[in-house]
C-alpha cells in the first residue's frame, strides 16, 4: 500500500542519515481531508515536524510563500475571510534538507447577499415559465427552497424544480402570476437569506385554454462520470397543455428505459454506471390521446477511466549536487496531469497529495565540500547602530554556520547570545553595536565533506559632539579647526559657512544633512492597564525629539509572559500618530512584560524598560479536582476536594460553591459557599438541611469575581436513614366491648425503609396495663382484643426504620362505645384585641366519646372572605389578622371520627390600627430629564391600609448610588396617587429610590430599592491638570487628567484639544482623541516659534463639555526662518537697483538680521556679493552694476538657529519696463477636482522686461457671488497651484493676474464654470421634537440645515438615517429617509420602553456627524373615542365613533381599523375591517345571529397604527335557530318510547319551544297518521310517546323555535325490543292480601347482557293504553306489592312485567287478569290532611326547582316514598291543546303523545313524622293518573273537554289564589326525572322560579278540579265534611 511504501522509504532515508550523523526533517502528522471553517473564526494551523535542530518553517498559500523561514511552526489567521480559502502547505528545513508537507485544503463557510435585484418575467399563457434561482455567493452550495406569496412550492405535475434549482411552471395560467422568491440556507453555518422577488406575469390570460404541443424546455445534458461513482442523473422537463396528459419517456438505443425513472418522468438515474450504460439517451414528451408529434431531446452519457502508471517509477535515485534530476512518470488514463518534479539535488523527500495514485521517490545526493560564495568583509560603524556581516556558503549537505570572536562562540544553530543574531543567509547581525564590540569576527562553515572559515574586522566609532569655534572677523565666521571635520552622525541639518580668505566675497551658506539613524531613546511614559481578561491596553509618548535621529515612522511593541524565559511576540504600529495599542488574545489573569521601541527609516531604536501588567480576571475554566461526597448523617453531606490547577483559576479564588440536589429534582438545589484555604490544601465543606434518606447529586465549583467556573462531575450520595414521621389517618372500626380494630396509613416522611410498626395501648391512667405489639411493614391495621368493657384506652402507633422508632401518633377511645362526631364549642368570648391578633376563649363541646385532636377556628372578614386556623388548646390566640378590619369567628372541634358542627358565631370585632404591612408594588423608575426622574408605583389596596384611609399617604426617598446615607425625601398625601417626578438631581447620576406607605399610626416598610439614572448630559467640568510642553518647533505635547467623576454626566467618549495662535481671533483647530483612556496628544504641524493657547474638553454622546480655563499658553521652539516675502525692485537703473522685501511669513523666531547676496546671472554661480543688514531694514540698494545685465538677488533672514532659506529674484538693469501680461490658458483638469479643492494650471504671460514677482488668484462663487481674492502670494515661477478652502458641490469661476516691479497686470480670462465634487454633510440634522405617536411608534420632526450650509449640498441627493436604540441594548436599529421628508413615524417599537433617537444626514459620499440624542418614551397615545355599537339586524352591527383629539392625531388620519370578535371566542373569530376614508361609522355584516360581539378601533396614518380603544359590546338580533344538535331514543318498548334531542348548536336567539312531528315511514293498514306536538319552553328536550305499533318504523322530526321555527333534525326508530334485549318474564300472577296487590313473575331469557332491573306496566280499563306503573325494580326481584290506594276505584287494571338490560327494554310478559278496584269513596278529592284517600297524578319536570304535582289515592298527609326515594317519574304528558293532527287523523282518537310546558304548580307537602317516613320505605310507586289519556281515548270526552274551556279559566284562578295564600313554610325537595337532557338543577330546599304556573301535561280542566278540591277541602276542615262545590258529577 501507499502507506507501507512511505514507511519503508522513511526508514531507508533515516538509516542513511543516521549513518551520516544528522537527521533530516520529517513530519509527525499530515493534514487530513478538506476542512471547512466558519467565516470570522480563528484558525491555527500547525506543522509538527522533527529532525536535527534548528528547524525552520515556511508556509505557502496556493503555491505562493506567505511567510519566510522562521522557527515559528504555527500559522494563525485571526479572522477567516473568504479570500483565505485555498491550499496551504508547510515547508520545514534544516541543514540536511527541506521537506514539503501534504496540502491542507481549507474551506471557508460563508454566505453573502443575493447579487441580483428584483426581476419581472412575462410568459404567454400555456407556455412554460422558467425562473432561474437568483445568484448568491455561498460556500458550501446552499440548500434552496422556492416560495410563492409566502407558501413553499412543492414539485407537482405542473411545477418542476431542476437540479440547478430552476423553477419551471408548466402550462401557465392566470393563477400562476404572483411573487416568487427563494430562501437559501447554508447548512454549514446555519445562515439563511431570502432572495429579491421575481414577479411572474402571465400574458393573454383571458385567451382560451387551447391545447399546446409538447416542447422540451429543459433538455438533458451530456454527462461524463468517473467509473466507480454510485449514480449518474439525466434531467428533462417538458411542457404541454393539458399538462395532465403529458407523458415523458426515456429511451436508449430505441428501447424504453423503465428503471431509475423518477416522479413525473423528469429524471433518469443510472445506478452504478458501467461501460454498458454508455450511449445516447432520448427524452420523449408526448400528449396522450393526441396526434400531435412528440418532442424529444438527446444526451450522451460517457464514463471515464481513472489514470494509472504504465511504468512504476524508480523508488530510489542518486543525483549530483547542482545538477537537475529527471523523475520519469509514465501513466495512462483520461483527464489526468503528469506531475514532473525538476529540482537541484538536495536532501529532500518529495511528497504529493490529491493524486489518484502517487509513488514516492527517495533521492540520495552526493556530498559537496563547503565553499564561500560571499565571505565576510570589514565593517566600520558608530556605537549604537547595527552591523551586519555576510557569510554565504554552498555545499551539500548544507553547511552549518558558526560565528566566533576570538574563541567565544557568538551565534550558531544551537547558540544564541543577546545582540548577536545568526541570519538566514548565514551572516551575523550585531545590534546595537557597542565600543567593546570592536575586533575580528570569524565565520566557520562545516558539513560532512569538510570545513572552511573566513574573518573580518569590526571598527566602532564613538559619537562625539562637533565643537565649532566661531571667530567674528569683519562680520564673517572663520572655522579655526583645520583639516578634516568629523561631524556628529546625528540626523540634523547643519548650515555651514566657510570663509574664503583669498576673496572679497564669502562662500554662500551650504546645507549638510547627516544620514538617519535609529532612535537612541525609548518612548517615554509607558502605561499599561488590563482592559479585559484577555487584553491589555498600552499607551506611551514619543521619544524626546533630539533622540529620534530621524523621521519617526512608527513603533514596535513586544510582550511575553513575565518572569519566564521565552520569545517575545511583537506588534508593529506603522503610524507615528498612534501612541497606543491593545494587545489581545492573551491568557486570562496572567502577568505580562511589555516593552516599546520607536523606529525610523534607519531601523528600530532602543526598547523601553519592561512594564509589568496583569490581564483582568476571568471565570475558572477547570472544576475542582478529586471531589468526594459522603453522607455523615441523615441531613448532611460532607465534601472534600482539591482546588483546580492554579493556571485554570484565571483570577483570585473567591471560594467554592458546594451544590446538592435530589437525583430527580434538579430545581431543588442547595448551595453552600466555602471560603478557600491555601492552594495546596485539601478542602472540606458540609451541606446540611437535606432530605433524609434521599439520593443526591453533588458537585463543586470554584468562582472568582467575574463569575462561576464549571461544575465538577456530579456524584451520587445518599443521606442516612432516620426515624420516620407520624403515621397518617389513625382510625378505629369494629368497636366492641372487648375489642376494636385500629388502622393507619404509611407516614408521609418515611426517612428510610419502613421495617414495621409499633402498636401499644393502655387503660387511661394505668401504665402497668400497657401492651405493645410489633407489626411488619405490610400491616396497616390490627384488631386489639382483651379489652375491658366501657374503659377508656390510649392507643399509640409509630413507624420504625433501621434508625429507630418514629413519631408516635396517639388517640383515646372507650371500648364498647363507638366514637361519635363531637359537639360544637360554645360560649365564644374575644379579648385582648390587638392590630394583628385576638384571644379567643370558649367552652368545649361534647368530645364524641373520644379525645379531641384539634380545634379549628374559622373567621370571616367584613369583605366576606373566610379563613381557618387549627389549634390544640382551649385558650386560643388568633394570629395573622389584618389591622383595622372587622372580624367574627366560629369554631369546630375534631376527633378521630371527624369534625363537629360549627359553633355559634362570635360578636363582630374590629382590630386596632397599625402601620401598613407592605410597601407599594410594581415600583418603576424612568428617566425624565437630565436633572429629574419619574417614579411610578401601584397604590396600596384598601385592605392593606391598616388604618383610616384618610390618613394614608406615601413617602419617597432617594440617594446617590455612590453616596449611601445622604437621603432626600418627598411625601405624597394622596393615597390614590401613583407617580411623582423628582426634580433637582444631578446629571447622569445613578440614584436608588424607595417608597413606603404611612398612616396615622406610622410608616410601613420600604420597598425594594430601584435604580434610576438621570439622562446623560454634557460634562459640567473640564479635564483637570492640563499641561503642555513644546517638543519641537512644530509639535506640542498636551496632557491632562480625567474629568472629576461627579462632573462627567455620562460616558466620556473622548476628548477634544482646541488650539489656536494667541490673539489670532480665528476659530480654534480641534484635535479629537477617541476613548477615555488616552489622556495625551501630540499636536503636529504647528507654526514655528508661535505662541498657542490650548484648551481641552471632554465630550459625551450628548455633546461637548466645558473647556478648561484659562487657556494654557505654550510657544513652539524656534527654527531657522522662512524666506522673506514680496521681493520687488521699485527703482531699477542701468547701474543701480533698489530691492525691497517684507519679513518672512514664517519668521520661526526672532529675526536678527537679513543677508542680501547678488551676482551676475551669467557669472560664477558660487561668487556672490553678500551684505548683512539689521533686522529692522527691509530694503537695500546695490550699485556699480553692469548695464543691461541680469542679476540674481538672494535675500535670507536669520534667527538664533541660523540663516533660513533665501528668497531669490532676477532683475535686469534697464530703464525700459512695463506691466506684465496676465497668465494665459487657465484650466482645471477634471481629474484634479475634489470636493474642497482643485488644481489650477496656467501659462505665464509676458513679464514686461521686469520679472514677475507673484500671482494673485481670485474666484467667484456662482451664480451671483462677487470676485474674492483667494491668494496673492503665488510664487512667480509656478504654473499651477492648489486652490483650497472651497465648498463641496459648488460652482466657481477663477481668474488671475501677475505682478512685477511696475505693477499688476490685467486679470486673465475667466475659466469655465467648475463644480466641486460632493462631500459628506458637514453638520447633523437638528431634531426639533420627538413625540410618541402610538404605543409602538414615534413622530420625529427635524430641521435640515442652515440656509448657508444648504447651498453646499444637493438636497435632492441627501437622505437621512434615524438610529433608534433601547436602553440596555447593544443592537441599534436604523431607518433611511429621503430629504423630502420632514416628518416620519418609526413603527414597530416595543411598548413602554425608552428610546433614544439620533439622526444623521448622508449622501453618496458618506454620513454626517450624528445629532444630539433625544429621548422618548413609547407607549402613550390616544385611540378613537365615544365608540357606540348599534344593532341593525340579526347579522349586522353598526359601529360609530369620534376621531381622537387633534393634538393626539400626530398627522392626517388616513383611516381606521375595526377589530371585532365574538365575545368569549376571540382567538377563533377575530376579524379586522379597514376603512380608508375619514368616515366615523361602519357596518359589520355577516355576523352570527343573537351573539355578543366585542369591537375595538384604532386610527392610522402614513406612519402606522395608533393605539386600540377599549372594547365595546353589541349584540345582533334573533333569527331562526339551527336544527337541534342530536336526536336519540330510550326506553323503547313495543308501544312506547322516550324521544330526546339536543339544544341547537346555533340558537340564534332565545329558544321558546320545540315542535316534534312523528309518523310511520309506511302506512299502517292503509292509514298514515302524522302527529305534531308543540312544546313550550327551552328547558324540556324530551317527549314520552305511547301510541306506537310494534314492529313499525317511525320517522321523528324535531324543530327549535325562536322568532320562527328553524330546520329539522330527523331520525328513524322501530317500535319494539332491540336485538340483545332480554326475553319476557313468565308465569305472571297477581295475589291480593288486605290493602295490597302482589305481582309475581319468573325471570325469562337474559338476552345478550345481564338483567339490570324490571319495569311493571299497567293498563286501566278506561284508557286502553299501557303505561309505566313501577320502574327500577332490582334485578333480583320476582314480585312487587302495590297498595290499593294507588288504584282508582271502579276501574279494572291489567299488569305486565318487562325485563331491562344494557341493550334496552325486553318483550313484556303476558298481561295479567283484570283486577278491579271496587271501593269507591265519595270523598275522592279531599283536602290534604283528611283521613280519606285521594287520586294522585304525579308529574316531575326536568327543570329542578319545580315541585311535583301529586294526585294520589293515599291520605295527603302521607308522603309517597316512591317519589321521595327513587326520584324518577315518567315524562309529563302532552297538553291536548298543544297537539296537532294531520287530515287523515283529525277524526281519530289520539292515543298517547306526552308533553309538558316549562312551568309547574308548586304544592306544599303534608308534614310527616320520622317514623312515618321510615314506614313508607316499602311503599310502592303510585300509578300514573290517566285523566288525559282517559279523555283523549273517547271522542265524546275529547269534545266535552273542549266545551269546558271557558269554565276552566275560572277554576285556574281559584288554584292560583290558593297557592298564593298559603303561609310561608320551608321549601322542600323537588323530584327530578332521569329522562331530562336540558334544564337547570335547583338545589333542595329552594323554590323554583315561576312555581305558581300550572303544570304542563295536564289539561287545565284536570288541574282546576284538583286545586279547587284542595280549596274546598281546606274549608271543610273548618265547617265540617261536605261535597265539593262546583264539582261536575257527570264529567268528574
Amino acid at each position: 500500500s501507499l502507506t507501507s511504501v512511505t514507511n519503508v522509504i522513511k526508514f531507508l532515508y533515516f538509516f542513511y542519515i543516521s549513518v551520516r550523523g544528522d537527521v533530516a526533517p520529517y513530519f509527525k502528522t499530515e493534514p487530513g481531508p478538506p476542512e471547512t471553517h466558519l467565516e470570522g473564526n480563528r484558525l491555527v494551523m500547525t506543522c509538527l515536524a522533527e529532525g536535527s535542530w534548528p528547524l525552520e518553517f515556511k508556509w505557502m498559500f496556493n503555491s505562493t510563500d506567505i511567510t519566510a523561514f522562521s522557527p515559528e511552526y504555527k500559522y494563525t489567521i485571526p479572522s477567516l475571510q473568504r479570500s483565505d480559502m485555498g491550499i496551504y502547505q508547510c515547508v520545514v528545513r534544516n541543514r540536511m534538507g527541506a521537506l514539503l508537507q501534504r496540502r491542507a485544503d481549507i474551506q471557508v463557510a460563508y454566505m453573502g447577499d443575493f447579487v441580483e435585484a428584483e426581476q419581472r418575467k412575462t410568459v404567454t399563457q400555456g407556455r412554460a415559465a422558467i425562473l432561474n434561482s437568483p445568484g448568491v455567493s455561498c460556500f458550501p452550495r446552499p440548500q434552496v427552497t422556492w416560495y410563492r406569496d409566502g407558501y413553499k412550492i412543492i414539485p407537482s405535475s405542473r411545477v418542476a424544480i431542476t437540479l440547478e434549482n430552476q423553477l419551471v411552471v408548466l402550462a401557465t395560467a392566470a393563477a400562476d402570476a404572483g411573487r416568487y422568491y427563494v430562501q437559501a440556507v447554508n447548512e454549514r453555518n446555519g445562515e439563511n437569506k431570502t432572495s429579491p422577488s421575481i414577479y411572474l406575469n402571465v400574458a393573454d390570460s383571458d385567451a382560451p385554454a387551447d391545447p399546446v404541443a409538447p416542447v422540451i424546455v429543459i433538455p438533458p445534458r451530456n454527462t461524463t462520470v468517473v467509473a466507480g461513482v454510485s449514480e449518474a442523473t439525466l434531467e428533462c422537463v417538458a411542457n404541454a397543455r393539458p399538462v395532465e396528459k403529458l407523458v415523458l419517456v426515456w429511451r436508449r438505443n430505441g428501447v424504453e428505459v423503465a428503471s431509475g425513472v423518477g416522479s413525473f418522468g423528469r429524471r433518469l438515474t443510472v445506478i452504478n454506471p458501467t461501460s454498458a450504460d454508455v450511449g445516447v439517451y432520448v427524452c420523449e414528451a408526448s400528449l396522450q390521446d393526441s396526434s400531435v408529434k412528440p418532442a424529444e431531446a438527446r444526451a450522451f452519457l460517457s464514463i471515464t477511466e481513472p489514470p494509472y502508471f504504465t511504468t512504476e517509477p524508480r523508488r530510489k535515485m542518486m543525483g549530483e549536487v547542482e545538477k537537475n534530476v529527471d523523475i520519469p512518470c509514465q501513466a495512462r488514463g483520461q483527464h489526468f496531469t503528469v506531475c514532473v518534479f525538476e529540482l537541484s539535488c538536495v536532501c529532500a523527500l518529495c511528497r504529493s497529495v490529491r493524486l489518484t495514485r502517487a509513488v514516492f521517490v527517495f533521492m540520495l545526493c552526493a556530498g559537496l565540500a563547503p565553499a564561500f560564495t560571499a565571505p565576510p568583509a570589514n565593517i566600520t560603524v558608530t556605537d549604537g547602530s547595527a552591523a551586519s556581516f555576510t557569510c554565504q556558503v554552498s555545499g551539500a549537505p548544507k553547511p552549518a554556520i558558526t560565528w566566533k570572536r576570538d574563541s567565544q562562540i557568538l551565534a550558531s544553530g544551537s547558540v544564541q547570545i543577546s545582540r548577536f543574531t545568526l541570519l538566514e543567509s548565514g551572516g551575523l547581525q550585531v545590534k546595537p553595536v557597542m565600543l567593546q564590540d570592536s575586533g575580528i569576527y570569524t565565520c566557520y562553515a562545516a558539513n560532512t565533506e569538510g570545513a572552511i572559515n573566513a574573518s573580518a574586522s569590526l571598527t566602532v566609532w564613538s559619537k562625539k559632539r562637533l565643537c565649532l569655534i566661531f571667530v567674528w572677523l569683519l562680520q564673517k565666521i572663520k572655522l579655526i579647526t583645520e583639516g578634516k571635520i568629523n561631524l556628529n552622525l546625528i540626523c540634523y541639518i547643519y548650515l555651514l559657512m566657510f570663509l574664503c580668505s583669498s576673496h572679497v566675497f564669502s562662500c554662500p551658506p551650504c546645507r549638510l544633512m547627516l544620514r538617519e539613524e535609529p532612535p537612541s531613546a525609548p518612548p517615554k511614559n509607558i502605561v499599561a492597564s488590563g482592559r479585559t481578561n484577555q487584553s491589555i491596553m498600552v499607551q506611551w509618548q514619543p521619544p524626546p525629539e533630539p533622540q529620534l535621529n530621524g523621521v519617526l515612522r512608527g513603533y514596535v511593541l513586544r510582550y511575553r509572559l513575565a518572569g519566564l524565559p521565552g520569545d517575545y511576540q511583537q506588534q508593529n504600529i506603522t503610524s507615528p500618530e498612534i501612541n497606543y495599542c491593545l494587545i489581545t488574545e492573551l491568557i486570562i489573569w496572567t502577568q505580562y512584560e511589555i516593552q516599546v521601541a520607536a523606529y525610523t527609516g534607519a531601523g528600530l531604536g532602543v526598547f523601553s524598560q519592561p512594564v509589568i501588567e496583569y490581564t483582568l480576571q476571568g471565570v475558572p475554566t477547570a472544576p475542582p479536582q478529586g471531589v468526594e461526597a459522603v453522607a455523615v448523617n441523615s441531613t448532611t453531606i460532607k465534601f472534600t476536594w482539591n482546588p483546580p490547577p492554579q493556571q485554570f483559576i484565571n483570577g483570585i479564588n473567591q471560594g467554592y460553591k458546594l451544590m446538592a440536589w435530589p437525583e430527580h429534582s434538579p430545581e431543588e438545589t442547595t448551595v453552600v459557599t466555602i471560603t478557600p484555604d491555601y492552594h495546596g490544601a485539601r478542602h472540606l465543606g458540609y451541606v446540611s438541611g437535606l432530605k433524609k434518606f434521599t439520593w443526591y447529586l453533588t458537585s463543586v465549583l470554584c468562582f472568582t469575581t467575574p463569575g462561576n467556573g464549571p461544575r465538577s462531575t456530579p456524584k451520587l450520595a445518599q443521606t442516612y436513614e432516620d426515624a420516620p414521621g407520624p403515621v397518617g389517618h389513625l382510625s378505629f372500626t369494629e368497636i366492641l366491648d372487648t375489642s376494636l380494630r385500629v388502622s393507619w396509613e404509611e407516614p408521609v416522611e418515611k426517612n428510610g425503609i419502613i421495617t414495621g410498626y409499633l402498636l401499644s395501648w393502655e387503660a387511661q391512667g394505668k401504665n402497668q396495663s400497657r401492651v405493645a405489639r410489633t407489626m411488619p411493614n405490610s400491616t396497616l391495621e390490627y384488631k386489639v382484643t382483651g379489652l375491658t368493657s366501657l374503659t377508656t384506652y390510649t392507643l399509640e402507633v409509630a413507624a420504625m426504620t433501621g434508625a429507630g422508632i418514629g413519631t408516635v401518633t396517639s388517640s383515646a377511645i372507650s371500648s364498647g362505645v363507638p366514637p361519635e362526631l363531637p359537639g360544637p364549642p360554645s360560649n365564644l368570648v374575644i379579648s385582648k384585641i390587638s392590630p394583628r391578633s385576638a384571644t379567643l376563649k370558649f367552652r368545649a363541646g361534647d368530645d364524641g366519646k373520644t379525645s379531641i385532636s384539634k380545634w379549628v377556628v374559622e373567621g370571616q372578614v367584613s369583605a366576606g372572605e373566610h379563613f381557618h386556623f387549627t389549634f390544640f388548646r382551649f385558650r386560643i390566640s388568633v394570629p395573622n389578622l389584618t389591622p383595622f378590619t372587622h372580624y367574627r369567628f366560629r369554631m369546630r372541634q375534631v376527633n378521630i371520627v371527624g369534625s363537629s358542627a360549627v359553633s355559634e358565631a362570635s360578636r363582630v370585632i374590629q382590630t386596632l390600627q397599625a402601620p401598613p404591612d407592605v410597601a407599594p408594588g410594581s415600583v418603576t423608575v424612568r428617566t425624565a430629564s437630565e436633572t429629574s426622574v419619574w417614579l411610578r408605583w401601584v397604590p396600596l389596596p384598601e385592605t392593606e391600609y391598616n388604618g383610616n384611609p384618610e390618613s394614608v399617604g406615601y413617602r419617597v426617598r432617594l440617594w446617590r448610588a455612590d453616596q449611601p446615607g445622604e437621603f432626600r425625601t418627598r411625601e405624597v398625601s394622596d393615597r390614590l396617587e401613583r407617580e411623582i417626578t423628582l426634580e433637582g438631581l444631578e446629571e447622569w447620576t445613578e440614584y436608588l429610590l424607595q417608597i413606603q406607605a404611612f398612616n396615622s399610626i406610622g410608616p410601613g416598610p420600604w420597598s425594594e430599592a430601584v435604580r434610576g439614572r438621570t439622562r446623560e448630559s454634557v460634562p459640567s467640568a473640564a479635564p483637570e491638570n492640563v499641561t503642555v510642553e513644546a517638543m519641537s518647533s512644530t509639535r506640542i505635547l498636551v496632557t491632562w487628567g480625567p474629568v472629576p467623576e461627579p462632573e462627567q454626566n455620562g460616558n466620556i467618549l473622548g476628548y477634544k484639544v482646541l488650539y489656536r495662535e494667541k490673539g489670532s481671533g480665528v476659530e480654534p483647530q480641534v484635535q479629537a482623541v477617541k476613548g477615555n483612556l488616552t489622556q495625551s496628544v501630540l499636536l503636529r504641524n504647528l507654526r514655528k516659534y508661535v505662541q498657542y493657547e490650548i484648551q481641552v474638553l471632554a465630550f459625551t454622546r450628548i455633546g461637548d463639555g466645558q473647556l478648561s480655563s484659562p487657556p494654557v499658553l505654550e510657544r513652539t521652539k524656534d527654527d531657522v526662518p522662512g524666506p522673506p516675502m514680496r521681493l520687488v525692485f521699485p527703482e531699477v537703473r542701468l547701474t543701480e537697483v533698489r530691492v525691497v522685501w517684507q519679513p518672512p511669513v514664517d519668521p520661526n523666531g526672532i529675526i536678527m538680521g537679513y543677508q542680501v547676496a547678488y551676482r551676475l546671472d551669467s557669472g560664477d554661480p558660487n561668487q556672490f556679493t553678500t551684505v548683512e543688514v539689521g533686522p529692522d531694514t527691509n530694503q537695500f540698494t546695490a550699485s556699480s552694476l553692469v548695464r543691461e545685465s541680469a542679476y540674481i538677488f538672494r535675500i535670507s533672514a536669520k534667527t538664533q538657529q541660523g540663516w533660513g532659506s533665501a528668497a531669490q529674484a532676477v532683475v535686469i538693469t534697464t530703464e525700459i519696463r512695463e506691466r506684465p501680461q496676465p497668465p494665459l490658458r487657465l484650466s482645471v483638469p477634471q481629474d484634479q477636482v475634489q470636493s474642497r479643492q482643485l488644481r489650477l494650471n496656467w501659462l505665464p504671460g509676458g513679464d514686461g522686461s521686469s520679472p514677475v514677482r507673484y500671482f494673485t488668484l481670485q474666484l467667484r462663487q456662482l451664480p451671483d457671488g462677487s470676485w474674492v481674492t483667494h491668494s496673492s502670494a503665488i510664487s512667480h515661477n509656478s504654473t499651477s497651484c492648489i486652490v483650497d478652502r472651497l465648498k463641496p458641490y459648488t460652482s466657481y469661476k477663477l481668474r488671475m493676474m501677475a505682478t512685477n516691479d511696475i505693477g499688476d497686470s490685467k486679470y486673465s480670462q475667466e475659466t469655465d464654470a467648475i463644480t466641486t465634487l460632493q462631500d459628506v454633510p458637514d453638520e447633523a440634522p437638528v431634531i426639533q421634537s420627538v413625540k410618541p405617536s402610538t404605543t409602538t411608534s414615534v413622530l420625529v420632526h427635524w430641521q435640515v440645515w442652515h440656509v448657508s450650509l444648504s447651498l453646499s449640498l444637493s438636497l435632492d441627493a441627501v437622505s437621512f438615517i434615524c438610529y433608534l436604540q433601547a436602553p440596555l441594548r447593544s443592537a441599534v436599529d436604523f431607518l433611511l429617509f429621503t430629504a423630502v421628508l420632514y416628518l416620519f413615524f418609526s413603527a414597530e417599537l416595543q411598548k413602554y420602553k425608552r428610546y433614544e433617537i439620533v439622526m444623521t444626514a448622508y449622501n453618496v459620499i458618506g454620513e454626517s456627524p450624528a445629532s444630539a440624542p433625544v429621548e422618548v418614551f413609547v407607549g402613550e397615545a390616544v385611540a378613537p373615542q365615544n365608540i357606540q355599537v348599534n344593532t341593525m339586524s340579526s347579522t349586522q352591527l353598526e359601529v360609530q365613533w369620534e376621531p381622537p383629539p387633534v393634538e393626539t392625531q400626530n398627522g392626517i388620519i388616513q383611516g381606521y381599523k375595526i377589530y371585532y370578535w365574538e365575545m368569549d371566542n376571540q382567538n377563533e373569530t377575530e376579524k379586522v375591517k379597514i376603512l380608508f376614508l375619514p368616515e366615523t361609522s361602519m357596518r359589520l355584516k355577516n355576523l352570527t345571529s343573537y351573539t355578543y360581539y366585542m369591537v375595538k378601533l384604532s386610527a392610522f396614518n402614513a406612519a402606522g397604527d395608533g393605539p386600540l380603544s377599549e372594547p365595546r359590546r353589541g349584540r345582533t338580533l334573533q333569527a331562526a335557530p339551527s336544527a337541534p344538535s342530536f336526536i336519540s331514543f330510550s326506553e323503547v318498548t313495543s308501544t312506547t318510547l322516550n324521544v330526546s334531542w339536543g339544544f341547537p348548536v346555533s340558537p340564534n336567539g332565545v329558544v321558546e319551544g320545540y315542535r316534534v312531528v312523528y309518523e310511520p315511514t309506511a302506512p299502517i293498514h292503509g292509514v298514515s297518521k302524522v302527529v305534531t306536538v308543540d312544546i313550550q319552553g327551552s328547558w324540556q328536550r324530551w317527549l314520552k310517546v305511547r301510541d306506537l305499533t310494534k314492529g313499525v318504523t317511525y320517522c321523528f322530526r324535531v324543530q327549535a323555535k325562536t322568532i320562527s321555527y328553524g330546520p329539522e333534525v330527523e331520525a328513524n326508530i322501530t317500535a319494539g325490543p332491540v336485538q340483545g334485549s332480554p326475553g319476557s318474564p313468565v308465569e305472571t300472577s297477581i295475589t291480593k292480601s288486605g290493602p295490597t296487590l302482589t305481582i309475581h313473575w319468573t325471570p325469562g331469557e337474559t338476552g345478550s347482557g345481564r338483567v339490570t332491573g324490571y319495569v311493571i306496566e299497567a293498563r286501566p280499563s278506561d284508557e286502553g293504553l299501557w303505561d309505566t306503573f313501577v320502574r327500577h325494580l332490582p334485578p333480583s326481584s320476582t314480585s312487587h306489592a302495590i297498595s290499593l290506594d294507588r288504584l282508582r276505584q271502579g276501574v279494572s287494571y291489567q299488569f305486565r312485567v318487562l325485563a331491562v338490560n344494557e341493550f334496552g327494554y325486553g318483550e313484556p310478559s303476558a298481561p295479567s287478569a283484570a283486577m278491579w278496584c271496587c271501593c269507591w269513596d265519595d270523598d275522592l278529592l279531599t283536602p290534604a290532611g283528611a283521613a280519606v284517600s285521594t287520586v294522585e297524578e304525579s308529574v316531575t319536570l326536568d327543570n329542578g326547582g319545580f315541585t311535583a304535582l301529586e294526585l294520589n289515592s293515599r291520605p295527603m298527609h302521607v308522603k309517597s316514598s316512591f317519589l321521595r326515594k327513587n326520584g324518577t317519574r315518567s315524562p309529563p304528558r302532552p297538553n291536548p291543546a298543544g297537539l296537532r293532527y294531520s287530515d287523515e287523523d283529525i277524526c281519530n282518537n289520539y292515543n298517547g303523545a306526552v308533553s309538558t310546558e316549562s312551568t309547574a304548580l308548586t304544592e306544599r307537602p303534608a308534614e310527616i313524622s320520622e317514623s312515618e317516613a321510615s314506614d313508607s320505605d316499602c311503599e310502592e310507586e303510585q300509578i300514573k293518573h290517566s285523566f288525559v289519556n282517559h279523555y283523549m281515548s273517547d271522542p265524546s270526552y275529547f269534545n266535552s273537554w273542549k266545551r269546558q274551556q271557558k269554565g276552566l279559566k275560572q277554576t285556574l284562578a281559584c288554584a292560583y289564589e290558593e297557592c298564593a295564600s298559603r303561609d310561608g313554610e320551608g321549601y322542600y325537595q323537588t323530584v327530578v326525572t332521569q329522562h331530562s337532557v336540558g334544564g337547570a338543577y335547583t338545589p333542595a330546599g329552594q323554590p323554583a322560579t315561576g312555581s305558581r304556573t300550572p303544570v304542563t301535561g295536564f289539561s287545565s280542566f284536570v288541574v282546576s278540579i284538583y286545586t279547587c278540591s284542595r280549596l274546598q277541602r281546606s274549608q271543610s276542615q273548618k265547617e265540617g265534611p261536605g261535597t265539593l262545590t262546583g264539582f261536575n258529577e257527570d264529567t268528574g
